[in-house]
């Protein structure tokens, strides 16, 4: 499973056309709040309950979608964060899931 198309859409989601011909249309919003990364991982894990975090515009734009090898890609968000990689097993579950589709 490899992604044929990655681009944003209306400035709030992450379209990608899957080489099986599926589509996943992610909400970035939800790509942020569950960032792989080691740092936002930490910080979820250590907040309570009913935290609800609260994201700028800055947090939420993305300037730089980068291919990490054939498995996966790094996201660049306009506030300077970009240690999060997340794999395309990860994202096509999202976009199936319906967890962060927004539809």
């Amino acid at each position: 499973m490899s992604p044929l198309k990655i681009q944003v859409k209306d400035k709030k989601y992450l379209y990608i056309l899957w080489d099986d011909k599926s589509e996943s249309r992610i909400l970035l919003s939800v790509l942020r709040k569950y960032c792989p990364c080691a740092n936002c991982a930490a910080d979820r894990h250590n907040r309570p309950a009913g935290y609800i975090p609260l994201l700028s515009e800055a947090h939420l734009t993305l300037v730089k979608i980068e291919p990490i090898g054939s498995y996966a890609i790094r996201l660049y968000w306009k506030d300077g964060h970009d240690t999060g990689i997340y794999n395309y097993e990860f994202l096509k579950e999202f976009g199936e899931e319906g967890k962060v589709s927004g539809k």
